[in-house]
């Protein structure tokens, strides 16, 4: 387990060492895992908002708010990383149109405090958690990295301005370089159920649907159904948390052999409507549990699905897990797994 910053890890000097920010909420955690595995020196930095100390398996966690910038600062010169990975967000697209501006500073300024303390501590790499939501609603499909950025709500608006951020920062400066990975919808958990989504009102539709299946919730609302994909419900690239992870280990090679700045979409390349993935609910859990068709959820496009040529191509990423039942029975042996307590 991590310690809690007394002294920094000091062994295996030699390998290289990746801060993480917001390592210890659900995809954070399962990258520094990932990290750990591959012989990486890890330290995360959370504030433990949604995140968990429990779920930073391997190297340090600093509690610490990227707010706080002498303690930022301070920490980066101490652990002298050779990369940053930088995950802390808020990322509740229904809760960005309520409250618009927690996203700008919690996505927005945030990020812009870790660049400065990155660029102070002449920190040159980082990988940055992006999102589909940069596009809004494309109007062609698969999505390539090329299509128009035109966000449809302050989730996808907050990322975009954070990229952008990256984009002229390397242009001003040639020794920094970004790899940005746009996330589709990220499901399933660690194949050994060491790690998994851990949120008390967690939104994602498969870990809610599992949660329900549970009867941790009396029902599962299906926001829409009269959008235009063949059966009226949102269509969405659901992609394996480890595949994630992987992408990142992927991207971190790459800019540590001198690669230079890239975009990359992360997705499998298809995608699954919203009733397919409640029908797969019901087929792993064997629980025909309750569905409320309700009305549209205020900043959903219809349809997002991934063009995943580039990063093939220019990280080598060759997923593992891209089948729809394995992504939820991983999730559902997590979600058993916590509802006994871990035990």
């Amino acid at each position: 387990m991590p310690t809690h910053r007394s002294s920094l890890i000091t062994q295996n000097s030699c390998a290289r060492r990746v801060l993480v920010t917001g390592g210890a909420g659900y995809i954070g955690s399962h990258v520094v895992l990932a990290l750990g595995e591959a012989g990486y020196q890890v330290l995360t930095y959370d504030n433990l908002s949604t995140g968990n100390r429990d779920a930073v398996l391997h190297g340090e966690l600093v509690v610490g708010d990227l707010a706080d910038k002498p303690l930022l600062a301070q920490t980066i010169a101490d652990f002298q990383p050779d990369a940053v990975m930088h995950f802390a967000a808020s990322i509740e697209v229904g809760e960005s149109v309520n409250k618009p501006l927690k996203y700008y500073r919690n996505n927005s300024v945030h990020a812009l405090n870790l660049l400065e303390a990155v660029r102070e501590a002449g920190v040159n790499r980082l990988i940055f958690s992006s999102t589909a939501a940069v596009y809004g609603n494309p109007l062609e499909l698969p999505v390539t990295e090329d299509t128009l950025l035109a966000p449809i709500n302050p989730y996808g608006a907050s990322k975009m301005m954070s990229e952008r951020f990256l984009a002229d920062l390397a242009q001003a400066d040639e020794a920094f370089e970004y790899v940005a990975l746009r996330y589709f919808n990220v499901a399933g958990a660690d194949p050994q159920s060491r790690l998994g989504q851990d949120y008390a009102n967690p939104t994602h539709l498969i870990t809610r649907a599992l949660k329900t299946a549970l009867g941790i919730f009396p029902k599962l609302q299906v926001f829409g159904t009269d959008y235009p994909t063949a059966d009226g419900t949102c269509i969405r690239d659901y992609i394996h948390i480890s595949d994630l992870a992987q992408a990142h280990l992927d991207a971190l090679t790459y800019l540590l052999n001198d690669g230079t700045s890239q975009i990359f979409n992360c997705g499998y390349g298809h995608g699954f409507s919203v009733r397919e993935v409640v029908s797969m609910a019901r087929q792993v859990s064997g629980i025909d549990f309750i569905v409320e068709e309700t009305d549209r959820r205020e900043g959903d496009p219809a349809e997002l699905i991934a063009a995943n040529a580039q990063i093939r191509r220019e990280l080598g990423w060759q997923p593992q897990h891209d089948d729809l039942e394995f992504i939820l029975r991983t999730a559902w042996d997590w979600e058993l797994k916590l509802s006994k307590g871990r035990n």
